[in-house]
Order: C-alpha cells, then structure tokens, then sequence
C-alpha cells in the first residue's frame, strides 16, 4: 500500500487562515481591554518605609496602620486623576531603623516606580534614604523624622509633616525653664541622627538661656545599660536629665534612674512619648516629659474622629505617627488632584504649592519641605498617663534662668 501524502496549502489557502489568525487576534486583545478597563482603571503605587521589626515595630506599625488607613479611604472616594479612575497600592518595606537598610528599601521601592514614598520614621534612615529619591525625582514625605539636616542637603524632593528638632529642642527648653525652674541638666543622646540633633539642639537653647549644663553624655542605640553613665550624672546632682533617643531605651534607663535613687526626672521628645514607654518603665515613669510635634491628638481639627477609626479598623490604639501617616497620603492626592497627573515630576510641583487641612491641622510646606508653624506639645506623665500639659509654637524660645 501507498501512504497518501496530502498536499501543501495553496497561497490562498495560507492567506486565507492568516487573516482568520489575525481577527481572532483582535478580537482576544479587544476583550482583554475591556477586561482591564472593568477592573478600576490605573494603579498607583504610594511607598512606605519604616521600622516593621528590630526594637521598634511599634512605631513603625503604627505609621504603616496610618498610612494603610489613609489608602483605604482615597480608594473608597473613587478618585478620577488625568481622566482615569485610580486605585492607590501600598507598597510597605521594613528599613529596620537601619541606615544602611534604608537605601536598600529607597532603592527597591524607586525600582517600583512609586508615585511618592511616606517615609522614613527615623531620621538616621530620612537622610540617606533622601538621596536616592532625589536622584530618582519622587516626592519623599517623613511622617516623624525631625533631624533638621533631612530637609537641608538641597533636595527638592525632602518634605516633612512634623515640626523639626530646631523649633522641638527650643519648646523643650522653654518648658524646663520656665515651668520647671531648672537651672542644671544633664544630657544624653543615643548617637543617632535623630538623638544628637534633638540633644543638641535643646542643649544649644539651654545653654542660651544661662542653664547650666552639667554633662553631656553618648551611648547608642543598641545599649541598655545605663548604670555606669547615670551613676557619674548622680554625682552632679542635676535638676533634670535630657534624653536624645527612642522609647525601648528610656524605659530601662527610667527604672535606673529610681533604682540609683536619682532625684531627677527624665526629659526627652516624640520617641519616648508612647504608650509602650509606660508599660516598660511603669511607676518608674512618673513625672517624665516628653515633646512631640503637633497638638495633642485628642485636640487635632480631626484627631477624635481619627482615634476612633484607626481603633475600629486596626484594634489598637494610635502609638505615635498614625495621623501624621495618614495625613501624609492625603497631601499626596491633594497635589495629584492639583496636578491633574501621577507623575512624580507633576506632583512634586503641586507638593511645593499644596495647602490641606487635615487631621493633625493645617499642612503647608516652606521653601526646604519644613512644615510651617507646626506646633510643640508638652507632655508629662501623671498617674500611668500621658497628659498633655502645654503647647508651645514651634520655636519659642525659653526666657532666661532665674
């Protein structure tokens, strides 16, 4: 038997299942299109950078949560930019109060292609990270960093929503002046960017005013035991003791402080102002001060209605930057909608101009990224709490030591 060898296809026959390929082509890529185009439009992708583990995942979580908050409610609006419906992504990468781990995440997120970065927590992590958004052209908002060198390296990129440690340092001082007529201190700063620019700065002011500054001492941020620095501060007998740095190393340094009889209280800013602090210093605690941008929450334009949502969604209470977070997210969009546009060239333009009125109050930006008149609370510990005692506006300056 003969095997039967079918014939070749003719040229018609070839073109002719060629534009039946072609069609069948078009008519997938035109259902794909409308496929996409029913799920919601263009997503835009909003980075955050804090510390999500290491020694402070509170904080860092918290101003996630915010943040997180924040992209829930712009995505509930529906919001339309440049005639499209958008839908906001968090992208969260954990810089592990690293500096060196923080341009990493810069990078990672800038290879993203986010529109904007909320972020970082610390300043020590703030400053290096800035210079690889600045290369890349991406908005950088700092929900808590108040290292005053953050928003002055000539980025245009750098922008802040809390005051920095050049108007905290001095509303600090003012209160140990003129409320608690301290006329010696001791200081200490944990060696980071942020504890020696916050030190330094409420030195500087005290110093200005005729106080005394008995000792200035350094550890670091991975230190715990303070007994040796603390016991050579007992000897010079100090109205009070400044500390540069964040709250899991206050609270050993305040049990201490009670265990070597110091009779002092222990002075700092927004890092140790958590409630983590009272629940590892405990009656330890009492009678410590704390500083902290902005009003007390309770009393921001939106701080009630905040509090409450952030408790329902997250089943915590806010710790520290959450509403700096959120507010962060929003000025964002804010400058979106101005710009009609999501690109971050556009939007850095409008960033410069944009005036919100959010949840922490009014937010507008100088010509360094720096918030305008942001206040300066005073906060003391009374009976296991937090109470917020005075707010001062950001760079007051103490009157003299009498």
């Amino acid at each position: 038997m003969v095997a039967h060898i079918p014939e070749p296809p003719s040229m018609k026959q070839r073109s002719s299942f060629l534009l039946f390929s072609t069609a069948l082509a078009l008519i997938v890529a035109g259902c794909g299109k409308q496929e996409a185009a029913s799920t919601g439009g263009d997503t835009i992708k909003i980075g955050l950078a804090a510390p999500l583990t290491g020694t402070q995942p509170h904080i860092g979580l918290d101003i996630k949560n915010g943040t997180q908050l924040g992209i829930e409610e712009l995505n509930a609006q529906g919001l339309e930019i440049g005639g499209k419906k958008v839908k906001f992504e968090l992208m969260a990468e954990d810089d592990e109060a690293n500096p060196a781990k923080a341009t990493t995440v810069a990078q990672k997120l800038v290879d993203a292609k986010v529109v904007a970065v909320v972020g970082h927590f610390n300043s020590g992590c703030s400053i290096p990270a800035s210079k690889v958004y600045a290369e890349a052209g991406i908005p950088q908002i700092s929900p808590g960093s108040t290292g005053v060198r953050y928003t002055q390296q000539g980025y245009a990129t750098t922008f802040r929503v809390v005051a920095n440690d050049d108007q905290q340092g001095p509303a600090g001082a003012a209160y140990a002046i003129n409320t608690l007529k301290v006329k010696n201190v001791a200081i200490i700063d944990d060696s980071t960017a942020y504890g020696q620019g916050l030190a330094g700065a409420f030195e500087k002011s005290v110093q200005a005013a005729g106080v005394n500054v008995l000792a200035h001492e350094h550890t670091t941020d991975k230190d715990y035991d303070f007994a040796a620095i603390l016991t050579s501060i007992k000897d010079k007998k100090p109205d009070l003791i400044f500390f540069g740095g964040i709250d899991t190393q206050a609270g050993p340094m305040l049990k201490q402080i009670k265990a070597l009889d110091l009779k002092t209280h222990l002075m700092g800013g927004d890092g140790i102002q958590t409630p983590a602090l009272l629940a590892q210093a405990g009656d330890a605690a009492e009678g410590t001060v704390a500083s902290i941008p902005g009003l007390p929450k309770d009393k921001m334009p939106g701080g009630t209605v905040f509090l409450n949502k952030f408790k329902k969604r997250f089943g915590v209470e806010v710790e520290l930057f959450a509403p700096m977070g959120y507010d962060a997210v929003f000025v964002l969009a804010e400058a979106m909608k101005k710009a009609n546009s999501t690109e971050p060239a556009k939007v850095l333009a409008e960033l410069k101009k944009v005036q919100f009125n959010g949840v922490t109050g009014p937010i507008a930006f100088d010509d360094k990224g720096d918030l305008k008149n942001g206040p300066i609370t005073i906060n003391v510990v009374k009976g296991g709490k937090w109470v917020p005692v005075e707010t001062i506006n950001g760079g007051a300056t103490p009157a003299p030591a009498k």
